[in-house]
């Protein structure tokens, strides 16, 4: 099932998304509606579809959820881990230590505060030159850290506030509109392989496309469960709460994101998140 939510009578209610329309679900954000499945024990799909209106709206998407809290991985592609040792100059691999360790990196990213939803402006900070999008599988958790679903993530990233000194760390990754999600979430029922997604990634300046990635999450270096262990550990994260994966699409500072830029984050199965950059 496609689950997310729309601006329905002057209020963002939750939907289900099918065949590019939506079927409201009265009463009930996405927040709320998994607070309701949460209490009751009964599934999301279900609880959604008893809940539904039969009728359909057509309504595009806006943000699927206004997440508790949302944590990120770092270092989980190995590209990503090497291109970061390159850029520090670190003859020991650090990152790449982060990268082959049992502990993986986990940082949080911030709140609904700083999310925005497809078709939204993503940030550039004002004090940073190279802004990168950093296209990732998203999961979004129910109590204890069980999987609801998956959606699309952007862990816009400052790189070179990071760069000047990794303790930089937050303010390279946690300001406003850092952290884009969407389109829609597919319930973990209907995405059964979310280990072999193919993630592309393009940046539009104009007519020009002056990016193009893509990745595999069968290259993620440690299962989604294990990663979900470790932010669990003495941290129970509250349900709809959202763990974005790690990146294994590395944007190079020659396609660092300027204003009007257009990032697009596509995966078949989920869809497609689409962003537009502007400074913050």
């Amino acid at each position: 099932m496609q689950l997310g939510q729309i601006r329905w009578n002057s209020q963002i209610r939750a939907a289900i998304f099918e065949g590019g329309n939506a079927r409201p679900i009265p009463e009930y954000t996405m927040a709320d509606l998994i607070a309701r499945s949460e209490k009751e024990g009964d599934p999301l799909p279900e609880v959604a579809k008893r809940l539904a209106s039969a009728h359909c709206e057509n309504i595009p998407p806006i943000i699927p959820l206004a997440p508790k809290e949302v944590w990120a991985c770092g270092c989980t592609y190995e590209t990503s881990a090497s291109f970061r040792d390159g850029e520090h100059g670190t003859r020991e691999g650090f990152y790449s230590h982060v990268h082959h360790a049992e502990r993986p990196e986990i940082f949080f990213k911030g709140t609904g505060r700083v999310c925005v939803g497809t078709g939204k402006n993503i940030g550039i900070r004002a004090d940073s030159k190279f802004t990168a999008p950093e296209p990732e599988l998203a999961v979004v958790l129910g109590q204890k850290g069980h999987i609801i679903g998956y959606t699309l993530a952007n862990d816009v990233s400052a790189w070179d506030i990071e760069r000047e000194n990794p303790l930089y760390l937050p303010q390279s990754k946690l300001y406003q509109a850092c952290c884009a999600l969407g389109p829609v979430i597919v319930t973990a029922d209907q995405l059964l392989s979310p280990a072999n997604l193919t993630i592309t990634c393009t940046i539009q300046r104009g007519l020009e496309t002056i990016f193009s990635g893509e990745t595999s999450t069968s290259r993620l270096n440690r299962t989604i469960e294990k990663l979900i262990e470790f932010l669990l550990r003495s941290n129970p994260v509250p349900a709809g709460s959202v763990l974005l994966t790690g990146t294994g699409i590395i944007v190079p500072e020659t396609a660092a994101l300027a204003p009007g830029d257009v990032v697009r984050i596509h995966v078949p199965e989920i869809g497609e998140l689409v962003n537009t950059a502007a400074i913050v």
